[in-house]
């Protein structure tokens, strides 16, 4: 099994690609897809578009965790909720099998609390791992703890 974990946003799109071997957990790729904030947000959209099926194209993921949008107002919120609109459309092209998770579920899946801190969830994301340091940036150690939420779930924990 392979999966990939996504932390949506407009600015920074979190990846992390995790892939089960002999029940080992073996971090494949993680990252950011950046957007820059000078250029207009249907190309940023485009740019994580393009971006995701060239990450999606070279893995090959088999499955996919992507973490679910909570209400919350600011200025940005209609902007994540189109760039998450296009994660999903890019996983369904690919036909990707889709998991949704609330921060609050990934934060109890992997650190036994749905109020655990950052850090709480870095340390986590690098034991489920075998990480000897942590997954830079943070976007992409969120979007690696929504990948093993996933991996929990289907009973590899």
């Amino acid at each position: 099994m392979r999966i990939i974990g996504i932390d949506p946003g407009l600015a920074r799109v979190g990846y992390g690609i995790i892939e089960i071997e002999n029940e080992r957990r073996i971090l494949l790729d993680c990252g950011v897809i950046e957007t820059g904030k000078d250029k207009k947000e249907e190309d940023r959209l485009y740019e994580i578009f393009q971006d995701l099926n060239e990450l999606i194209n070279a893995w090959k993921p088999t499955t996919a965790a992507v973490e679910k949008f909570f209400f919350y107002r600011s200025s940005t919120t209609i902007s994540v909720v189109q760039a998450r609109g296009v994660i999903m459309m890019v996983l369904a092209s690919k036909k990707i099998p889709v998991s949704e998770y609330s921060p609050a579920q990934v934060k109890l899946t992997i650190a036994g609390s749905g109020k655990a801190s950052k850090q709480d969830i870095l340390h986590a994301v690098m034991y489920n791992l075998d990480l000897k340091k942590p997954p830079k940036p943070d976007d992409s150690a969120d979007a690696l703890a929504i990948a093993l939420t996933k991996l929990n779930e289907d009973g590899f924990n």
